[in-house]
């Protein structure tokens, strides 16, 4: 079985890469927004998209899109923990995506078994605590601030370095609070305080990402990196957030051959076939090296048997 990508205490142990599907109950999200805002409809998608090869289900009720305003505290209860409920009751893994204490509190006592918060525990110093106090998982985002301005703080002269670094410290944070650190995952949150550049380089080079030893969530789909790698030239459009799926897939096969504990993504299929894929690949990687390895150990012995035979032989004839 292959330890490439890690292991979650808490969590399935998937041999490959997982696949995190994404449920927005909102009506203002990037790609998707007012499409599952109806507690029944959500449901019933979050269920699709297991059907359709998702491992686990994200169910979240705030836009953290670039310039989002925040949505107050009971209307994202309203939004998330129904639909948490219904999907943990059908025998979903489910995520919620919240940066608000009081609602991941809430999902997880619902049944979501992983708290997503794209802050990383510092939008509310609560956030922590409950998920210590709970056991469960919690995925630590690279962030700088609140979706509002968060365009203003893409800033950097080594991004992949700074975001490791960063990432550290909110590492440190959460086991400090009391988070098992055998629970927490890791993203380097592309598209947050990121422009397409950041988003590139840190997908090329996931290798020191994973090098803080935890698993890792990468999170592309659909994201405006992709739409300024598909416009092409310079000031062309790019395709519409909902176009994008195909690229999405492609990172999907790149970062689970480089990796990656799970992608979430919005279209499930097509990145359930590629993690499926970039698996099958590293199996015959793993096949042709273990049989390199039994071949250079096989003609060890041999030749050693060789040079004992003839030992033995030019003994014999001295005798």
């Amino acid at each position: 079985m292959s330890t490439l990508r890690g292991r979650v205490a808490g969590l399935p142990d998937w041999d490959r890469c997982a696949v995190m599907g994404v449920v927005n109950v909102t009506p203002d999200s990037f790609s998707d927004g007012g499409l599952w805002f109806d507690t029944e409809l959500a449901v019933k998608h979050g269920l699709d998209l297991v059907a359709q090869g998702a491992d686990m289900v994200d169910v979240g009720g705030e836009s953290t899109r670039p310039g989002a305003a925040r949505v107050d505290e009971g209307e994202e209860l309203r939004r998330v923990v129904p639909v948490v409920r219904e999907l943990a009751a059908a025998g979903v893994v489910v995520s919620v995506d919240t940066m608000r204490a009081s609602v991941a509190e809430e999902a997880v006592e619902a049944g979501a078994c992983l708290v997503n918060d794209v802050s990383g525990g510092a939008a509310d110093p609560d956030m922590v605590p409950v998920v210590a106090s709970h056991h469960v998982p919690f995925v630590v985002m690279h962030w700088r601030g609140q979706s509002i301005d968060m365009n203003n703080r893409a800033v950097y002269a080594d991004v992949v370095g700074e975001v490791v670094d960063e990432l550290a410290r909110s590492m440190e944070r959460a086991v400090a609070g009391g988070i098992d650190p055998e629970r927490i995952i890791i993203d380097p949150g592309l598209g947050f305080a990121k422009d397409a550049g950041h988003d590139l380089a840190l997908v090329a080079d996931l290798p020191r990402l994973r090098a803080l030893g935890r698993p890792l969530l990468v999170a592309a789909s659909r994201k405006r990196f992709l739409g300024r790698v598909l416009a092409g030239g310079e000031g062309a459009a790019p395709p519409p957030a909902r176009e994008r799926d195909a690229a999405t897939a492609a990172v999907s096969a790149i970062v689970a051959r480089e990796g990656a504990w799970a992608v979430r993504v919005h279209e499930v299929r097509a990145s359930a076939d590629a993690v499926r894929v970039a698996r099958a690949v590293e199996g015959a990687a793993e096949a042709a090296e273990a049989a390199e390895a039994a071949g250079a150990a096989g003609s060890t012995g041999a030749s050693g048997a060789g040079v004992a035979s003839g030992t033995t032989a030019n003994t014999t004839g001295t005798k």
